[in-house]
């Protein structure tokens, strides 16, 4: 079946990305300052928490932006 071949390949690409993502995952935790860098907000009041990453979150979104640009590139 031709079909076949086609779906194995994207299988194997999607393996792949899980096996990295878990890798990244794992590593995360050992970044220092991740979470906790000056552009957060985090408001604590009594029986209320809430943490809001926004600096973290805009530096990984440029580093995620970079890093698929990049691939983007090697694969044309």
């Amino acid at each position: 079946m031709p079909g076949l071949e086609n779906l194995g390949r994207l299988l194997l690409l999607l393996g792949g990305i899980l096996v990295l993502l878990g890798i990244v995952l794992l590593l995360v935790g050992r970044v220092p300052y991740l979470g906790r860098l000056p552009g957060d907000i985090y408001i604590q009041r009594d029986g209320f928490s809430c943490y809001i990453p926004l600096l973290t979150g805009l530096i990984l979104s440029l580093i995620l932006t970079i890093l698929l640009n990049v691939i983007v590139r090697i694969l044309r």
